[in-house]
């Protein structure tokens, strides 16, 4: 009788094994690395999808639980960049993912949804961002999240559920129907093994299911009493749409909380767009007139600009009414670089911009002093 292991051949068995089964995986950085192969879809819902990336060169993804990358498309001939929160672990680092709702009209997560499939290649940037449980560590958390805001907050209960932290973590997910929870039954799974991570999803309304047995309405004060009751001891973490921020924070100022014990995703990376300001142009500060100034020239909108010598070229442009597409404003996504045609800045940038680019005379807007006058590509 012929035995399996008679046709076993073991150069053509490692030839196809994954990478990182036969050999430690180096870090994989943007600069190193600019491109990573998508290799898994997920429909997660009817309107969300997660999207799985690895290194063409077998690299191991580091980084903090709650971050974000950036991703580099070409859509109708033009370049976008659109920041997503990893919803993905870092324990698991072989490969990295993002869910993305599909946002009606929205260009870039529809495009993704269409046409983003497993074999396809994406230029990513990153991983950035200081929304992380890792930097904040303590005995309790309380997660806060609604819609497609769960992402950040997944991959911190992915993070210590894998390590084995069973950390006193209460999730509160809210959305519109039973049907619209991203990631539920992971969730379920989550807590059925570890003793001190308790879910509880609040819906909008019901939807096709009429046995839902949870409870129906919106967040509000005395429901986070009888959810967690001892929710003022506890570190909060919150993301999801403005409306639903602001609704958490005036809920938890109206109970006392202590604003230190508390922090947000501070934008929204789906729904962001050029058009949308970030911060109110009354609250920049004016140019003092006898302060040093340089002219900032914007080439093909023909658009010319003053901006004092200590303030960001991104922010001197919305006081003038000039929109520019910019996401974190902390140079750390990539969303305002710009080709920068003449002239010298003082950049300050926090991960958002490769080193050759740099060399290539990119800049990131947000995060950029003039040192002269400057003509930029925008």
């Amino acid at each position: 009788m012929m035995r399996d292991t008679d046709n076993f051949d073991p150069v053509a068995s490692r030839l196809t094994r994954p990478e990182f089964w036969h050999a430690l995986p180096g870090r994989w950085t943007s600069d190193d690395e600019e491109t990573l192969i998508c290799c898994q879809v997920r429909q997660e819902t009817h309107d969300v999808k997660s999207f799985f990336f690895r290194s063409q060169q077998g690299r191991a993804f580091v980084f903090e639980p709650g971050q974000f990358v950036t991703l580099e498309l070409e859509i109708d001939g033009e370049r976008i960049n659109r920041c997503y929160t990893i919803s993905s672990s870092p324990t698991r680092p072989h490969t990295i993912s993002i869910t993305v709702k599909r946002v009606p009209g929205g260009k870039v997560s529809n495009w993704l949804h269409d046409n983003l499939q497993a074999g396809h290649n994406v230029r990513v940037l990153g991983p950035a961002g200081e929304f992380t449980c890792a930097r904040h560590p303590t005995r309790k958390y309380l997660f806060l999240s609604a819609g497609s805001g769960i992402t950040p907050l997944m991959s911190m209960s992915r993070a210590h559920h894998e390590l084995s932290e069973d950390r006193d973590i209460v999730f509160v997910h809210s959305a519109r129907t039973p049907d619209d929870i991203i990631f539920s039954r992971e969730l379920d799974l989550i807590a059925s093994n570890q003793e001190r991570f308790r879910t509880s999803f609040v819906c909008e309304r019901v939807g096709s299911r009429t046995n839902w047995p949870g409870v129906t309405g919106f967040l509000t004060l005395p429901l986070l009493r009888l959810i967690a009751p001892d929710f003022m001891e506890r570190e909060v973490f919150t993301c999801g749409p403005a409306p639903y921020m602001k609704a958490v924070r005036d809920l938890l100022d109206e109970a006392g909380f202590d604003r230190r014990q508390y922090h947000e995703e501070s934008f929204s990376f789906e729904t962001l767009t050029e058009a949308t300001p970030l911060v109110d142009p009354i609250e920049l500060p004016a140019q003092n007139g006898s302060a040093p100034a340089f002219s900032i020239s914007f080439a093909r909108s023909n658009r010319e600009i003053t901006c004092g010598t200590e303030q960001h070229v991104l922010d001197a442009a919305r006081q003038a009414g000039v929109r520019l597409p910019a996401s974190c404003t902390q140079g750390m996504c990539g969303t305002c670089k710009v080709k920068l045609v003449s002239g010298q800045v003082e950049m300050k940038h926090n991960g958002g911009i490769r080193q050759r680019e740099i060399d290539q005379g990119m800049v990131l807007l947000c995060c950029s002093k003039p040192l002269s006058d400057l003509v930029v590509d925008k």
